[in-house]
């Protein structure tokens, strides 16, 4: 059976920069714009021509894009003036791109309310400067600003915005619902009326916003009723709650059959695995935590920590899973906690690589254990690689590294230069390795506010001097760190956890759990380092020594 096209049109450089804290460099829009190449992506939209210093620099030198078509977005032209004589139109034909994506108001309150001009003044605006992006040659595209509002309001008026692009040439007209608060339903019904009226599917496209959660399920419905120009952002990235997410839809797309075999994109399979990979690595670039529970490409998207759950996947993964994690670039994961039995313990000690008989009276040790920790605070279903280390020991498998003889950290605020008030920290640990002891000193300092503090100056002191194992750790390093106060008064505990990361793409998170948050964070620290000696084969001193 032939498929359908779909097409996808990126626009995480543009509409994904709006997010709340979100603010690209050129090298990261660069970046960013080769690994939406790479993933098969149709068109990569970079931004608005002139709108700020970035954005022009980015189109001066545009990147060289194998598979998708660089489009550049602007708007339509101001009343008064022709779409030849207007500057904003002029900057965005100057960017050189192959395609332009113009965004127009089609909710006749927006035209009065918010343009100040007549209806009849921005059906003008639209045909004209569509009209010229055709004449010079350029794929255009029309953002329909605020189409779905507007249809609900002026049926007749916001159709007739779509007709003056479309007779004018616009090879794309796109429906936006601009403020996100169109149900899928609606948005179905609109897109029919939209095909109804005379403008064809393929030439429709959905833009959607996710300020009622359903992203995602409109832009689908969209497609159900026959657009065929699907946009969205990488991570769901976008102004207030974020646009349709690509890394949700694109998964969907290619692994959901009743998608896969009526529609075709321009992702091949080969590519789909590593979207998860891209994913987080825009959240590295953004320095964000990834969303544990985002749909294909979070942490949490596979793990299944139940007992019961846990059993079945032993047997059969698709009992508890819709689509194989490894299809789209992630793993399994069977966390371990209070709520665990031998199957969750027998399924995560596979997946270290730590191969133990059903009945070994060993796995009850385990699980004791686990469950006395967290009674105490600790959170191993968080904190995977503390607990694959507390299995080896308990199993007899975990060679001694190193041995914490003490430590020390002082914490001082003082004003520094130009008289800003800094915190200046000092750390001191001393090591037993192999029977020989090591003593480091580190200092962290900067202004009130930064991340300079008691932990990282225990990081680097712990860092800067294990013998033997010094070069397995130089491209280990802190990506994150939480701390939850678990109980209450006197009696309260402080648990931090750390997620480290390194340069082989290896992320793994450690727990540590004390009265005294140092305390916790250097417990959490020295898992981080024991866990990822262990990953790269180091054995004890006396293992070294013989080899």
């Amino acid at each position: 059976m032939t498929r359908e096209r779909l097409w996808l049109y990126d626009t995480t450089l543009r509409d994904g920069q709006q997010t709340q804290g979100v603010q690209f460099s050129l090298k990261e829009k660069r970046q960013i714009a080769e690994m939406l190449d790479g993933l098969g992506l149709d068109y990569v939209e970079g931004g608005w021509p002139g709108a700020n210093p970035t954005d022009s620099a980015f189109f001066d030198e545009a990147p060289a894009l194998s598979h998708a078509t660089f489009a550049a977005f602007g708007m339509t032209k101001r009343a008064g003036r022709s779409a030849a004589n207007d500057d904003v139109l002029a900057a965005v034909l100057n960017a050189g791109t192959r395609a332009i994506c113009l965004v127009g108001k089609t909710h006749d309150f927006h035209v009065t309310a918010a343009l100040g001009v007549t209806l009849e003044e921005n059906r003008e605006n639209i045909r004209e400067s569509v009209r010229h992006l055709v004449a010079e040659g350029r794929e255009t595209l029309f953002d329909a600003e605020h189409f779905f509002d507007g249809f609900a309001a002026n049926r007749d008026y916001a159709l007739a915005c779509l007709h003056e692009a479309h007779a004018a040439g616009a090879r794309w007209i796109v429906l936006c619902d601009t403020n996100g608060g169109t149900l899928p339903q609606d948005i179905a019904s609109a897109v029919a009326a939209v095909i109804e009226s005379g403008i064809p599917g393929e030439r429709l496209g959905i833009h959607t916003h996710d300020d009622t959660g359903m992203a995602v399920a409109g832009t689908l419905a969209a497609v159900e009723a026959g657009v065929r120009q699907i946009q969205g952002t990488l991570n769901g990235l976008g102004e207030r709650c974020g646009n349709a997410n690509l890394t949700s839809l694109i998964p969907t797309l290619l692994l959901k059959p009743s998608y896969a075999e009526r529609f075709e994109t321009g992702v091949p399979p080969e590519a789909l695995p590593g979207i998860t990979r891209i994913s987080r690595k825009l959240d590295d670039i953004l320095n964000r935590v990834p969303a544990k529970t985002a749909p294909y490409v979070g942490g949490s998207a596979f793990a299944h920590k139940a007992g019961l759950h846990a059993s079945a996947i032993l047997k059969d993964p698709s009992t508890y899973e819709h689509v194989e994690p490894e299809l789209v670039g992630n793993e399994r994961i069977v966390p371990m906690s209070n709520q665990a039995g031998q199957s969750n313990l027998r399924r995560r000690l596979l997946e270290a690589g730590i191969e133990v008989e059903k009945g070994d009276p060993r796995l009850a040790e385990i699980l004791d254990e686990v469950k006395r920790r967290e009674d105490v605070g600790y959170a191993f279903d968080t904190a995977q690689a503390s607990f694959e280390l507390l299995a080896r020991r308990t199993l007899g498998g975990m060679p001694n590294f190193f041995e914490i003889e003490r430590y020390r950290v002082i914490v001082e605020r003082r004003r520094g230069a130009g008289g800003r008030m800094e915190c200046h920290s000092e750390a001191v640990v001393v090591l037993s390795i192999g029977g020989e002891t090591t003593l480091s000193v580190s200092e962290s300092m900067g202004p009130e506010g930064s991340d300079q503090g008691p932990v990282n100056a225990l990081s680097k002191a712990l860092a800067k001097d294990l013998g033997p194992y010094q070069p397995l750790i130089e491209d280990m390093r802190l990506v994150d760190f939480k701390v939850r106060i678990t109980g209450g008064g006197v009696e309260a505990v402080t648990r931090v956890i750390i997620d480290s990361a390194d340069d082989q793409g290896r992320r793994w998170s450690t727990v540590g759990v004390s009265p005294n948050i140092v305390d916790a964070s250097f417990e959490a620290l020295c898992d981080a380092v024991r866990w990822k000696l262990a990953q790269e084969g180091a054995t004890t001193m006396a293992g070294l020594a013989a080899e």
